[in-house]
């Protein structure tokens, strides 16, 4: 590891917004905040420019970004502890187990921001909208709580579609080029650091908000993988 890597982690251990492995904080982020404001979590939140950038513009709820990489995290952090953001703190933890640190209906709403694509077919269940996590995030979702995937990939925003068409969520706003998008929404603008690198080379930015208003049957999963077989075979 780097030796500014280590600094950074060294440093995020005494920063009052960034809080590592935490035991015990599922239902008691309202002690974290001292309010009870409506939770948004950002998952995979990388350098946390969206955790940040939100919770700039809304100051009447709680920004969590969610990530492993705790080198990523400290921009994010120190930002919003350099302009005083007490809405804005940082869970550094493994997305697989983000249902131990938050309890049923706690969250409000989950923006997923230009998370790897994991374009080989073999690693589509670490797609970050597969119903594998779906189902993670239905545990700690409010019933009419919000899921938003930006994206420039088009094969992240296709595989989503699918998903939601096979699983019968209800789909709210579909861009499949969100900045040609008259009246956008001022959250929309905000730009993270992978969306600069443009690594898909897509030319445009893919948006979905969706609810995960039914049950989502593991049986399906299988009709999910059959299809995407079918896709990659055409």
């Amino acid at each position: 590891m780097g030796h500014k890597k280590l600094i950074r982690f060294q440093a995020i251990k005494s920063f009052s917004n960034v809080l590592e492995f935490p035991e015990s904080i599922a239902g008691n982020w309202h002690t974290h905040f001292k309010n009870n404001n409506a939770i948004v979590i950002e998952l995979a939140c990388g350098k946390g420019e969206y955790t940040v950038g939100l919770a700039r513009m809304f100051s009447n709820k709680n920004f969590i970004g969610v990530d492993i990489k705790g080198n990523r995290i400290w921009k994010g952090a120190a930002t919003a502890l350099q302009e005083n953001l007490i809405n804005a703190a940082f869970l550094r933890t493994q997305i697989d187990f983000i249902d131990t640190y938050f309890t049923k209906e706690e969250v409000s709403e989950i923006w997923i921001t230009f998370p790897d694509p994991q374009l080989r077919l073999s690693k589509a269940k670490k797609r970050l909208t597969h119903p594998k996590f779906l189902r993670l995030y239905q545990n700690i979702l409010k019933q009419d709580g919000l899921i938003h995937l930006k994206t420039d990939s088009p094969d992240l925003y296709n595989f989503t579609k699918t998903v939601i068409q096979l699983f019968e969520l209800e789909l709210l706003v579909d861009y499949n080029d969100a900045y040609n998008q008259p009246n956008l929404a001022k959250e929309l603008y905000i730009k993270t650091h992978y969306e600069s690198l443009d690594i898909a080379q897509s030319n445009r930015i893919h948006y979905l908000q969706f609810k995960i208003n039914k049950v989502l049957p593991t049986e399906k999963d299988i009709v999910l993988k059959e299809l995407l077989n079918e896709q990659s075979i055409n």
